[in-house]
């Protein structure tokens, strides 16, 4: 067979062609994605990264092509010269882009075989994450794992088209930094050179672009990669993709515009939707007051509703005693409430005693009262006062928790998304964005005994507030916004401190000492003396976007090569032991 890569090139990929190419000349090249053999004529579904075409090899047109094309199994890499042509009708396949042609090969090339792979490619089988994971460049492959990625291209693309066009200016920034342990754990890098000294892999940018905002770059961008060394999630990897961004002499709202603008140009230009500006937006206590979450889905209802007012002396003791000691009865209310059996409601309680509720109590709303175990123990006017606070009518059900306020709101909120799911109560059509706000700038630590920042230590305070760090530091509000779709925070940021003398403050209630701060954050105390302006900014999860503008189980099905949830790599087995000589020229010993 002729030698393609020497004498001929590629004209076409594959899922590229379609009826208006009928009677081209075409060459091919790409992996043999399926094969059959029809009663003497042999047909090869070549697939490269833009789809698959049918291929014809007919002994009447090329006998030797077609002696050769017998040969070809699942995963062969194939060079391919032939016609475009329709197929017959009633032969069509609606299921490919291709699906109105064929090609009628005149000449083929196998120019490498396959072992058979330890999987097939094609979808049909359920197929372990761990296998999958091993031979990734097979899995890779596989044409929704190869447009998720291809996706994620067209955004980074998208990203820095618009960015630019806003006059920002992307900057790189350090991977080998100062270890400043706030948040999560660092990853950390030995030194050889400084023998002792450590290195730590950024959390984020966070400092560095903050530095650069002092420097006069006033509009700043990058795409970049980051790292934590935390406990993993189904969302979650060690290393993750950010759209860092920030900007000087500005308020939240032009942050909030700004990225919404960018969002819009991502889904329009990436996925071909228009999205409705400006998005809504929320409170973090309005948040967690009426969906449990600060990264609430507004698709669906499900809200929580407080009924200790009404049921603080409630002739139901469980209920009446946890409100005497502080704790709260909040509840929800599925309207039909038909598809909830008993069987249903028992698997309900197991499910929200895993987030530490001791039982779930539960009611039928029928034409002449309710059918629930506590019906007894309510007054009329208690039942009726509930009633409308739900606004629950005929064939509803209302869920009650009562616990403490952190475990009522977690059960709750957890048990609206599954039964949302359960119920199919979510158009997966729709977009819920939103915007959370007004977050408290710190949280109390129980397990630190301290106050720990919400989100990092150099988030501006809301300015009126700033006495009230030093007296009442729960009270403080941040200037922070995290953007949230379909319940997962895509996007979070704030205004930063741009005063030594707050900044000061902050470390001070975090429990910082001046020593300590000086030692982790000296460098950044002392810019912020040289004139720094006011700004801010906002990081965007690359790869969790992309998962949900892709509709991606997983955030690992749309990361090239991801790390599993123990932070492993199953391709290269990484992380691994290396050797002694290796150890000594870092000083370094290990310890068993």
């Amino acid at each position: 067979m002729s030698d393609f890569l020497t004498i001929r090139k590629r004209t076409h990929y594959c899922g590229d062609l379609n009826a208006s190419d009928d009677g081209k000349e075409v060459i091919l090249m790409g992996w043999a994605h399926r094969w059959r053999d029809h009663g003497g004529v042999v047909f090869i579904d070549l697939r490269d990264r833009e789809g698959i075409v049918q291929v014809v090899f007919n002994p009447d047109v090329n006998a030797a092509c077609h002696g050769e094309a017998g040969r070809i199994r699942s995963e062969f890499v194939l060079a391919i010269q032939g016609r475009v042509r329709r197929r017959p009708a009633g032969m069509e396949n609606p299921e490919l882009r291709t699906g109105e042609i064929e090609i009628l090969a005149d000449d083929l090339e196998i120019m490498n075989e396959s072992k058979t792979p330890p999987f097939v490619l094609d979808g049909t089988a359920e197929i372990s994450e761990n296998v999958r994971l091993k031979y990734r460049y097979l899995d890779l492959r596989r044409p929704e794992i190869q447009q998720n990625l291809i996706l994620r291209s067209r955004v980074a693309a998208a990203t820095r088209d618009y960015l630019h066009r806003e006059g920002f200016i992307e900057i790189e920034t350090p991977f080998l930094t100062k270890s400043t342990p706030e948040g999560a754990r660092d990853y950390l890098v030995p030194s050889r050179v400084n023998q002792g000294m450590f290195y730590a892999l950024p959390q984020s940018p966070q400092i560095f672009k903050q530095l650069l905002m002092v420097s006069g770059f006033d509009r700043y961008f990058q795409i970049v990669k980051c790292f934590r060394d935390e406990d993993l999630r189904a969302d979650r990897q060690p290393e993750f993709t950010q759209i860092d961004v920030e900007m000087s002499f500005i308020t939240e709202e032009d942050v909030i515009r700004s990225m919404e603008g960018m969002i819009a140009h991502l889904f329009r230009s990436c996925l071909g939707r228009e999205l409705t500006l400006p998005f809504p937006r929320i409170s973090y206590r309005d948040a967690i007051d009426r969906f449990g979450k600060d990264n609430p889905d507004i698709r669906f209802g499900l809200e929580l509703r407080e009924l200790t007012d009404i049921l603080k002396g409630s002739g139901f003791k469980l209920f009446s005693e946890i409100a005497a000691a502080g704790g709260v009865i909040r509840a929800i209310k599925v309207d039909n409430g038909k598809g909830l059996s008993r069987k249903d409601l028992d698997e309900l309680k197991d499910f929200v005693a895993q987030y530490g509720a001791k039982g779930l109590a539960w009611a039928r709303v029928n034409p002449d009262g309710w059918t629930s175990p506590i019906f007894k123990f309510l007054t009329p006017a208690e039942v009726s006062a509930i009633n409308e606070r739900m606004d629950a009518r005929e064939g509803a059900v209302i869920l009650f928790v009562a616990d403490s306020p952190n475990i009522v709101r977690d059960s709750l909120g957890n048990l609206r998304i599954h039964l949302a799911k359960k119920l199919g109560l979510i158009d997966p059509k729709v977009l819920g964005f939103t915007w959370v706000t007004e977050f408290p700038l710190f949280e109390y630590s129980e397990t630190e005994k301290r106050f720990v920042s919400t989100h990092h230590p150099f988030t501006s305070p809301v300015l009126d507030e700033v006495p009230l760090i030093e007296t009442d530091p729960g009270k403080v509000h941040a200037r922070a916004y995290d953007l949230v779709l379909n319940g997962s925070e895509i996007g979070g940021g704030s205004i930063r401190i741009h005063r030594r003398e707050v900044q000061a403050l902050i470390f001070k209630a975090l429990g910082l000492g001046e020593e300590e701060a000086r030692s982790k954050f000296g460098f950044l105390l002392d810019a912020l003396e040289y004139g720094t302006p006011p700004h801010g900014g906002i990081a965007f999860g690359l790869d969790r976007l992309i998962m949900l503008m892709t509709g991606a189980e997983s955030i690992r099905d749309v990361i090239a090569f991801p790390k599993t949830q123990k932070a492993t790599c199953m391709l290269t087995e990484a992380p691994s032991r290396v050797s002694v000589e290796q150890l000594m020229e870092l000083s370094l010993k290990l310890v068993t």
